[in-house]
Parts: C-alpha cells; sequence; structure tokens
C-alpha cells in the first residue's frame, strides 16, 4: 500500500505541473496588452485599434453613427493586412498623442504629420499622404492676398496642430478649434475670422461641400501624415510599413484614395517643395 500512495502522490504532482505548465503557454502565447506571435503588443488581442480625431472631414467622421472616411478606411484595409480585426477609435486631436503613449490604443491614424518635436514622443512610418498648409478666408475677403497680410488678424487653427506654430509667427490673435471643418465654417460668419490655416485637402473639400471660403495663394509648405506608434513597439511599426507598401503596390490605397479625394495622394511632384519637419 505504501508504493502504491507514493505513485498516486506523484501522479497527482505530475497533474499540477502539467496544468501549472499549460497556464504558462496561455501567457506566453499573448493576451490583451501583451506581445503575441507577432512580436508587437496589441491594446486588445487580435485587434487593431488605431485612433483618429472623428471631426477632421473626409478623413475621419461620424455619418449614421458609423465612424467612416479616408483615414479609416486606411487602417481598415492595414488591420486586414496583418490579418487583425480593424478596431478605429476616437480621441479629441489636442490630447492624441498623450493617448498613444498612455497606450490606449495601438496607432494614430488620423492625419497626424511627422514633425522632429512630435518623434521624441512616437515612431512614425512612412507618409501615407502628402498635404500642404494653406491660408484660407472668406469668399468675399479681398484684403488677405498672403502671409504678411494677416498681421494681428484672428486666425483661427486647431489646438496642437502643425499649423498652430505657423499662425503664431503671422499674428498674436489665435482662435483655437477643436475641429477644422467648424474653423472653416466660422470663417463664413462675418466678424468672427479673418482666416484659417489648414491642410489644402480639408479647405478644398469644404468649398465642395458649399463653404463660402477660397484658399489665398499657395501652401506654405507640404507636411507628411504619417501613422504614429508607440515607441515601445517597433516590431508593430515595421508590420505597419510593410502593409502600407503592400496597399501601394496591389493598387488598393489608390482605390481609396480616389474614392475620397478623385485623385491619389501620394502622387505629388515633391522637387524644390519645402517639407515640414
Amino acid at each position: 500500500m505504501g508504493k502504491l500512495k507514493m505513485m498516486l502522490l506523484m501522479l497527482a504532482a505530475s497533474v499540477l505541473l502539467l496544468t501549472a505548465c499549460g497556464k504558462d503557454d496561455e501567457k506566453s502565447s499573448g493576451t490583451e496588452g501583451e506581445a503575441g506571435d507577432s512580436g508587437y503588443d496589441l491594446v486588445k488581442k487580435g485587434k487593431f485599434t488605431y485612433a483618429a480625431s472623428g471631426v477632421y472631414k473626409p478623413f475621419s467622421f461620424e455619418e449614421d453613427g458609423e465612424l467612416t472616411g479616408f483615414d479609416i478606411e486606411i487602417g481598415k484595409a492595414l488591420a486586414e493586412k496583418m490579418d487583425l480585426e480593424p478596431n478605429p477609435v476616437t480621441n479629441p486631436f489636442e490630447t492624441i498623442l498623450q493617448g498613444l503613449v498612455g497606450k490606449k490604443f495601438d496607432a494614430i491614424i488620423g492625419s497626424m504629420a511627422y514633425t522632429k518635436e512630435r518623434a521624441k514622443q512616437a515612431d512614425f512610418t512612412e507618409p501615407y499622404y502628402y498635404s500642404g498648409g494653406m491660408i484660407f478666408v472668406a469668399k468675399d475677403n479681398d484684403e488677405v492676398k498672403g502671409p504678411d497680410d494677416l498681421k494681428g488678424k484672428k486666425i483661427g487653427v486647431v489646438a496642437q496642430s502643425t499649423y498652430e506654430a505657423p499662425a503664431k509667427e503671422l499674428s498674436d490673435n489665435i482662435q483655437y478649434y477643436s475641429s477644422d471643418v467648424v474653423a472653416l465654417k466660422d470663417l463664413t460668419v462675418k466678424g468672427r475670422l479673418d482666416a484659417v490655416i489648414t491642410a489644402d485637402i480639408v479647405g478644398f473639400e469644404a468649398i465642395d461641400n458649399g463653404f463660402e471660403v477660397k484658399e489665398v495663394g499657395k501652401p506654405m509648405w507640404v507636411e507628411q501624415p504619417s501613422i504614429a506608434v508607440n515607441k515601445d513597439n517597433p516590431e508593430l511599426t515595421k508590420a505597419l510599413d510593410k502593409a502600407l507598401k503592400e496597399l501601394i503596390d496591389d493598387g488598393t490605397y489608390k482605390e481609396i484614395s480616389e474614392k475620397w479625394f478623385g485623385r491619389d495622394l501620394l502622387d505629388i511632384d515633391l522637387e524644390g517643395v519645402e517639407l515640414l519637419e
């Protein structure tokens, strides 16, 4: 009987050991917020969670209760290339970088232009489109013909955007907004704003939608909107760059771009153009 008891005890110990190892294997295979077989961390297992402001039409906005737009569709296409479920979320642009650093989401696909200052807080992929920083005024405004005419004028910009610093250089009278569309709308209200500095694409889209505004001159610079990723997640940055290249090579990118803008946003002649850094 003593030998039998000893064998039973050893069998029980083996079962407990195997159970414990099984649990360790489950943990190592990747749970929410932990690295999985992919080699990168995800906020939610099996999902690519990416953020945009949701108020930047036509890039990200809500329509019939659904989040849509160019940025949102690019994110969905990238997720499919990486065999992940797309999970777009919204976050105010002025705090979106802090949200990424705080790991509220995996990436920002929200028309955030690469700058050396932002690169101190996050990693960036290659650009997924190009756009120019442009001045817009009310359609009946004939006083503002260029940047020099904005001295002392009231300029509308989105807080924490790449347009804030240039606006401050031109005037000390700045009105901040959370949405470029709202700022452009205010241009049409007499006496509210003298100018708005925003992306040429956004301004032209507003004009196409009946806003009584017009552009002033040419873009002051060209910026490089890119996908921002937490610095602790370099493998995800590499995977996104790879997936983006595949989208471009197989024509998916061009298809999405032409759907929203009627042209390929990467098809631009950058020779002699000042790139915002």
